[in-house]
Parts: C-alpha cells; sequence; structure tokens
C-alpha cells in the first residue's frame, strides 16, 4: 500500500495490490450474477434519518458539511442532515422502497460499492472500505429457503477466491428467535442488550461477557452462565442441534409450555433446516453456532459470520441476517436476508499473509520502442494494430538508447519489447522484432500476425503463499 500521503484508515492500493482486488470484485461479481443477482449502485450519501436506522452504528457516521456552513451543523438536526452511507443495507432499504413499483420481488441484488466509517483504523479494519453485499428482499413475505441460498451463494463465492489465496471458508449462523427466547425463558428482558454484550465474546472473553451481562442487563450471576452455556452451544446438523438445545433448556428450567420456549423453538427449526438443507449442497460449509449474535437491532432472525480457516485472528470477514422490518411503506414490509464480505478486510489479508499480488505491474503485454522521435508515429501504429487485436501495448516514452527503453519495460514487467524496422547504415530495412526480456528469445514478427504466449497475455494473480 502506499505510504506517506495517504490518511490513515484510507487505504491507496498500489498498482499490482489493484490488480488483486480487482480480480477479487470480478470473481465476486461473476459468482453472484451466476446465482441471479442483480447488480445496483447506490449513492454514497443519504439522509440521517435513514442512517439512524442501524442504531448503535450511527456514533461512526460521517456527516457532510458544505465548507460555508461549517461551524453552523448543530442548528440542523442530525435526522436532516446528510451522512456517507456507512454500509449497503440502509441504502438498499431505501431504494427498495422507492422502486417497490418497478422492480422484481423477490428482489436478489448485488452490490460492490466503498463505504464510510468513522471507526479507529487498525489492521484489517478502514475507515474507507470496500463492502461486497448480497441480499434478497421481499414484498410482504420471504421464504425460508433464501436463508440457506444467500449464505451458500457466498460459500461458493469465497471457494472461487481459494484461487488467490483466501482460506477455507465456514459460515457460523445462529437465529435471533431461538435466542431471544431461551433469554425470555430464563427471565431476562433486555434482549437487544444481551445480544451486544454476546456479540463481544470473541473480542473480550467469556469472563468479562459475564459481568457485562449483570451491569448493564441485569443478569444475575446464574443468568449471566446460562447465556454463555448457550452461546457455547454448536452443531453440524438439526438433530443434535435439537438436543443439546433441549438438554440446556431443561438444564435451565424453560418452560416448554410458554410463549418464550415456542418463540425458540421456531427459530431452533429455522436454524436447523439451514444447517441440514446447507449440509445436502456443501457439507460442512453452514454450522449451527449460537455465540453468533450480530449486534445491531434490525436483525430478526438468521445471522451468520464467516471465518476463514487458519486466520482466526483476523475475526469474520462475512456476515448478515435476516431482517423483517428495515424496509417498509405505510403497512407493507418489505423483509430481507442477507450477507456483506468486508473486501477491504479480505485484502489486506490476502496481501500481508497470502502476499497476493499481480503477476506484472503493467497490464501491457508489449512495450513497442522508438529508435527516434520522427519515428513515433510509426511506434504508435504498431501499438494500434496490436490493441485492435486485443493486445495489451504500450509505447515507449522516450527514444533514448534501446537497453533504457528494455529496462523500462523489466520495471514494469512487461514482458515483451517490439522493435520495429528502421534503416541500416546500408540503407537497407531491417525486420521488426520482438524480444522475449524474460527468456531472452528474439523473433521476427508482424504486428497483425503475432501473438503472446498464453502466460504472458493478462497480467494474472500470484500468491507467495496458498492457504
Amino acid at each position: 500500500m502506499a505510504k506517506g500521503a495517504s490518511l490513515s484508515g484510507f487505504p491507496e492500493w498500489l498498482p499490482q495490490e489493484r490488480v488483486v482486488e480487482q480480480r477479487v470484485i470480478d470473481t465476486l461479481r461473476h459468482i453472484f450474477e451466476l446465482n441471479g443477482f442483480l447488480g445496483i449502485e447506490t449513492s454514497a450519501v443519504e439522509k440521517g434519518s435513514s442512517l439512524l436506522k442501524k442504531g448503535e452504528t450511527s456514533k461512526e457516521i460521517y456527516l457532510l458539511s458544505r465548507l460555508q456552513d461549517v461551524g453552523n451543523e448543530n442548528d440542523t438536526p442530525i435526522e436532516e442532515r446528510l451522512g456517507l452511507h456507512f454500509d449497503l443495507t440502509v441504502p438498499l432499504s431505501r431504494y427498495v422502497v422507492e422502486n417497490s413499483g418497478t422492480v422484481a420481488f423477490p428482489f436478489k441484488r448485488w452490490q460492490i460499492q466503498k463505504v464510510w466509517r468513522g471507526e479507529r483504523p487498525q489492521e484489517g479494519r478502514f475507515r474507507e472500505f470496500y463492502q461486497a453485499d448480497i441480499d434478497v428482499v421481499g414484498n410482504g413475505e420471504l421464504p425460508a429457503h433464501y436463508e440457506v441460498d444467500v449464505p451458500l451463494t457466498m460459500v461458493e463465492a469465497l471457494e472461487k477466491l481459494r484461487e488467490l489465496g483466501v482460506p477455507q471458508a465456514t459460515v457460523h449462523a445462529n437465529n435471533r428467535k431461538l435466542s431471544e427466547g431461551f433469554y425470555r425463558g430464563i427471565g431476562l428482558n433486555d434482549i437487544e442488550g444481551v445480544l451486544r454484550e454476546i456479540d463481544k465474546l470473541d473480542k473480550i472473553g467469556a469472563d468479562e461477557v459475564a459481568k457485562l451481562l449483570i451491569s448493564q442487563c441485569g443478569a444475575s450471576e446464574k443468568q449471566a452462565h446460562a447465556c454463555l452455556e448457550l452461546a457455547q452451544l454448536s452443531a453440524e446438523n438439526g438433530t443434535q442441534l435439537r438436543e443439546k438445545f433441549g438438554t440446556l433448556c431443561k438444564a435451565h428450567g424453560v418452560a416448554e409450555d410458554g410463549d418464550a420456549y415456542a418463540l425458540a423453538i421456531e427459530g431452533l427449526e429455522t436454524l436447523a433446516m439451514i444447517v441440514d438443507e446447507a449440509t445436502k449442497i456443501r457439507p460442512g460449509a453452514v454450522i449451527a453456532d449460537l455465540k453468533i449474535a450480530r449486534g445491531l437491532d434490525y436483525y430478526t432472525g438468521s445471522v451468520y459470520e464467516t471465518f476463514l480457516e487458519g486466520a482466526e485472528s483476523l475475526g469474520s470477514i462475512c456476515s448478515g441476517g435476516r431482517y423483517d422490518n428495515l424496509a417498509s411503506q405505510g403497512k407493507k414490509k418489505y423483509p430481507g436476508v442477507g450477507m456483506s464480505i468486508g473486501l477491504s478486510r479480505l485484502m489486506s489479508y490476502m496481501l500481508h499473509t497470502a502476499h497476493a499480488t499481480a503477476s506484472r505491474v503493467s497490464p501491457a503485454a508489449v512495450l513497442v520502442a522508438v529508435w527516434d522521435e520522427a519515428d513515433r508515429a510509426a511506434s504508435n501504429a504498431i501499438a494500434r494494430e496490436l490493441r485492435n487485436r486485443g493486445i495489451a501495448a504500450d509505447v515507449a516514452p522516450t527514444s533514448v538508447k534501446l537497453g533504457k527503453q528494455i529496462k523500462y519495460a523489466d520495471k514494469l514487467g512487461i514482458p515483451y519489447v517490439w522493435i520495429p524496422s528502421t534503416t541500416d547504415d546500408n540503407g537497407e530495412k531491417t525486420r521488426e522484432e520482438v524480444k522475449n526480456i524474460v527468456t531472452g528469445e528474439q523473433i521476427p514478427a508482424c504486428a497483425t500476425e503475432w501473438n503472446p504466449a498464453d502466460e504472458y497475455t493478462h497480467q494474472t494473480v500470484v500468491i507467495a503463499h496458498n492457504n
């Protein structure tokens, strides 16, 4: 990444790093579209009233001010001010409502776009970063099978990225109804508070979370430990999940005839369905993990976090869930389920751990040499002929000695140098040749017929370490 002038938390990739990022974006888009998702792009700016829908994250919003308004911002309520979007889900909810008479439901969309979030920059976490989202939004209702389809599409996309150095990915799934029913069944009422604290388990550990449950959510020590026991429950299939959850409910006196238990079982059955259906298609790709909470307020059902094998310290690189109330129009609601890849976070891992980079800096396969500035038009004509045939070509910036032009090509990783014909000392025209500066081979060539070797046709992504 470029150093010096860039601001902390606002990454600027070098050209060879940008090649990796673009290849990731192209790969994700390809898989998303293979699965029937439609591409959209929304405005970078949203009204404060829309951005505040996401609860806790509102403190991280970058609000906008024109220079002439600086100092008078407090005169306008935050709800009426404009801010940069910090995710792509809130803009999607507005987009769906505004275009509900045009789009076909269920509306399956992919979106890869930059977002801005005012958090503390650190390794793999940025203030400006790309997110790659897929969502399915229904009109009034949304079938539960999309809660399987969405995570499987993300797993398929991440599987494809293994060619670029990304390790094996596993989606850990839970259901908010299951968690809420259990919490209410043991006597807790601050459900959102409990979910927010449980969401901190991987960051601060069980002991600290227990203290927060007691001090912030009004839990007794016994209730706090029951919440942690639920969080420790995981399963690879529905049968195992039902058995473990039933045992836990009996151990903590959750009444089977109560509303809380009924809510928990509703969530349990959805989660069991997700795990079992996913297993039929991609065994082991989706597992039940009841510590997954997703502390954001708008999730109402399934929630997901995705972890990379051998890169657990990176945390979740892809998350999401089901939301039933984020988008509405009068009494009509547009429930949805979606997942989002922290693409810049993933890029940081690929560049610094897998050491992914471009096979060469320049996309050009050929540098056309220039004998003399008077001959530049002829060199430009050769480059145009190559480009017309789909061969990326550049022209030497100056007509210095041929050796220096070759060094320039080598610095950019351009594998071939085209040597135009010229007039020798005897007044004879020399033949055109092309030199492979990787192998040293130099052969006669014609711009209307010559083709580079397959391995040199395009930039590729190479990795020093493949997980």
